[in-house]
């Protein structure tokens, strides 16, 4: 199975050599920005796993002139777009859509999928890859077993793709899935040819609880500065809004959390605190909601530690990490 990592979370050049030490030389990432960036910086295998904008057909062009350059589609009227502007090959992965209902061919569509195919295998400029679905319902779940029922279901249907284009002629077809929960839970993966996740090089308070990592194995979390403190709330208000944490948010026992709190150690930060979390946000202003112990233990100026809810989000709106040496990490959007 090939391991072909989704570079959008870290989003680094730096981080993306670390994966080299482990001999990955296929990585994925969300658009022909970050591909472009990618390449400059060595990679040549890549995948763009994000429909074919065809606005950006010069984008195609220049970069598949230099890489081994993997794209989406989902219509055969791209797949005719693409066989009559582009100007070096390039090889195409049919998106199939196996219950998230975000992109993709829905997997019971044969017809549609078929002429696609048909189309691909006709354009002399264009080879297929195979099939590609992110099961991005796995993030709604709330256990293991939930996990292993939408991957189960994901591989069923996309074997009966597989097996009906086989059986119609299409020579050779791989299977490539992509999402962290499936990924960090699955064991056995049986007849998938790749897999594509990206969350799990930080992880994150959503993925801690569905269950795809422990605490420990978190990576990431923001340092937010104390900035006021309300005792008849007992809240404290950190300079970590919006536009450093995003505002995707977790339910817990009906409350909305934006993220969670822990406290600044010498090797980075220590555990989460129970029944302390961001419970407001706005765009610069974070609202912490704390234990009576922890609001007397804080002080205005302060650090505390946001373990994210989406570290994917969170990572672009930062820009920059710093590592627990004290090193500073770019990243593709701090380089523009």
């Amino acid at each position: 199975m090939r391991f072909r990592p989704h570079f959008k979370t870290h989003q680094s050049a730096e981080v993306g050599e670390w994966f080299k030490d482990f001999g990955v030389g296929s990585i994925t990432v969300s658009s022909l920005d970050m591909a472009g960036y990618f390449a400059q910086n060595g990679w040549k295998d890549i995948t763009v796993a994000f429909p074919v904008n065809i606005r950006e057909v010069d984008k195609i062009n220049q970069l598949a002139r230099t890489i081994k350059l993997n794209l989406l589609i989902e219509s055969l009227e791209v797949v005719k777009f693409l066989s009559n502007h582009l100007t070096s090959p390039l090889q195409l992965w049919l998106k199939i859509d196996t219950g998230y209902n975000r992109t993709g061919i829905s997997w019971d569509l044969w017809n549609a999928i078929l002429r696609t195919v048909e189309g691909i295998s006709q354009a002399p400029s264009l080879t297929f890859g195979g099939i590609l679905t992110h099961s991005g319902h796995t993030y709604k779940v709330s256990t293991k077993d939930a996990v292993r029922e939408i991957y189960n279901d994901t591989i069923f249907k996309m074997k009966q793709v597989k097996e009906r284009l086989i059986s119609a002629g299409i020579d050779y077809v791989e299977i490539s899935i992509g999402d962290t929960p499936s990924c960090s839970i699955m064991e056995d993966f049986g007849e998938v040819d790749e897999v594509r996740p990206g969350n799990f090089v930080f992880y994150d308070v959503m993925q801690l609880g569905i269950g795809s990592c422990t605490e420990e194995e978190i990576a990431v979390a923001v340092a937010c500065p104390v900035v006021a403190k309300h005792a008849d709330r007992r809240e404290i208000v950190i300079y970590g809004g919006a536009v450093h944490l995003s505002k995707e948010f977790i339910l817990e026992n009906d409350r909305k959390i934006f993220g969670k709190i822990a406290l600044p150690s010498a090797i980075g930060w220590g555990s989460i605190i129970p029944d302390c979390y961001v419970s407001v946000i706005s765009q610069e202003h974070g609202i912490v909601t704390v234990s009576e112990t922890l609001f007397s233990q804080i002080n205005v100026g302060d650090i505390v530690m946001v373990v994210p809810v989406h570290s994917c989000l969170t990572a672009n709106l930062m820009r920059f990490y710093n590592t627990l040496q004290g090193e500073k990490i770019g990243t593709m959007v701090s380089s523009n």
